[in-house]
């Protein structure tokens, strides 16, 4: 059961975009699986994409298109239940078929449309049934249908994710709202899951790119789940430039406001992947502090987010604090001096200057650690340098869950 997580309730329409959802029954028959994302002539958008070495086949493609066509985006299609991931020639084939599909119905190059999938590895796209359902797709489609999208593209996801932000302009109202899936196979590398936010701002294609790879590593690359790094994590911002006029000029108040609503938006999403980890009881934000750099914060949020003793005892609300000195030990940061350390579950202090806090208590860390959501906050006394980043707990659901994730 996610933590502290409801559907999303009300997401907003963004101009320029419409979404449409069919079934064909690519893992499990009689539910939606594949969404076609519609996009108004002129959107330009920007792409990260997973680092792992058998990156899936609509991976490669997306890399392709988005170099070569300079951002210009008419249209994703997604499905879930298949990942098309190690299927070798084949898989591209079947990734570069659909598109073609697809755009030879839109009308638009089959360069501007671009694929994601999510799901088993290792197996070919049924793609005659996925072409079968792309007209009732294209029918379905509304500029409303957000939260119908958010629920197509799960996976072992629990709740569908999304979130909408408006914020006021000199141009008028500025729309931002996005949906991402995945909860386990978490640890993104550039981007991840799949994800995609959409605004009506006006950007150019280089800019639209930059703030991508930004808004990335300041949410998506911020969460672990499982320390696995996809085969297909793939993050894209559209900008439609429906409410007209040329970019918002760099620094500019509108031009800062609609950045601050896509962090927003991407750090809440990222949350909520975590809050939905497979199996998860616990959402535990990590804030590490007074490091040297912004690399060296998140390597030792990682390396405790990612430990499977640490997880467990989070599971267990076990407050073996031990657990965490290993963890922040083992980070690998160089002449990192244990004295400078200082550590905290909430406000209960643990460490101070690397020694046991004399106030702290074992009923006061068990305390916080019975909570469904709370935070470890490391400060290294090294530097000025900070991240957070977000996890969860792992329970005995999160090993069934994935014994049995193809049966």
């Amino acid at each position: 059961m996610a933590v502290n997580l409801l559907a999303p309730a009300d997401l907003l329409p963004v101009a320029g975009v419409s979404l449409g959802v069919a079934s064909a029954a690519i893992k499990k028959p009689g539910r939606d699986d594949l969404l076609v994302m519609r996009f108004a002539p002129g959107t330009v958008a920007g792409g990260v994409f997973t680092q792992n070495a058998f990156a899936a086949a609509p991976v490669h493609l997306c890399r392709t298109r988005l170099a070569s066509g300079a951002g210009r985006l008419r249209a994703l299609l997604i499905n879930s239940g298949n990942a098309n991931a190690a299927t070798g020639d084949g898989g591209a084939e079947d990734a570069a078929t659909l598109t073609h599909a697809l755009a030879a119905q839109l009308g638009c190059e089959s360069a501007q449309v671009w694929p994601f999938s999510t799901g088993v590895i290792g197996v070919r796209l049924p793609v005659a049934r996925m072409r079968d359902a792309l007209p009732r797709a294209l029918a379905a489609a509304d500029p409303g249908h957000w939260a119908a999208a958010a629920t197509a593209i799960m996976t072992t996801d629990t709740v569908p994710k999304g979130l909408s932000r408006r914020v006021e302009t000199t141009r008028g109202p500025v729309t931002v709202t996005g949906i991402a899936k995945g909860v386990g196979m978490i640890y993104p590398n550039m981007a991840t899951l799949l994800a995609v936010v959409a605004t009506d701002a006006p950007m150019d294609a280089d800019a639209v790119q930059a703030l991508t790879r930004e808004a990335a590593d300041r949410s998506f690359n911020c969460v672990t789940v499982d320390s696995d790094t996809s085969t297909n994590d793939s993050f894209v911002i559209a900008a439609t430039g429906a409410v007209g006029g040329a970019p918002f000029a760099e620094g500019s108040a509108d031009a800062l406001a609609v950045r601050e609503a896509i962090f927003e938006v991407c750090e809440t999403l990222a949350q909520a992947i975590a809050r939905d980890g497979e199996g998860a009881t616990r959402f535990v934000t990590i804030d590490v502090a007074c490091a040297r750099s912004r690399d060296e914060a998140r390597q030792v949020a990682m390396s405790i987010a990612n430990s499977p003793l640490v997880k467990t005892a989070l599971f267990a609300g076990d407050a073996n604090w031990g657990r965490l000195v290993m963890a922040i030990g083992k980070a690998g940061v160089e002449g990192l001096d244990p004295a400078g350390v200082d550590l905290r579950l909430d406000d209960v202090a643990l460490l101070a200057g690397g020694q046991p806090h004399p106030d702290y208590t074992e009923a006061a860390g068990t305390a916080v650690l019975a909570q469904a959501a709370y935070t470890i906050t490391v400060s290294l006394g090294r530097g000025d340098a900070s991240i957070r980043c977000w996890t969860c707990d792992f329970s005995y659901d999160y090993v069934k869950i994935n014994a049995e994730y193809r049966t």
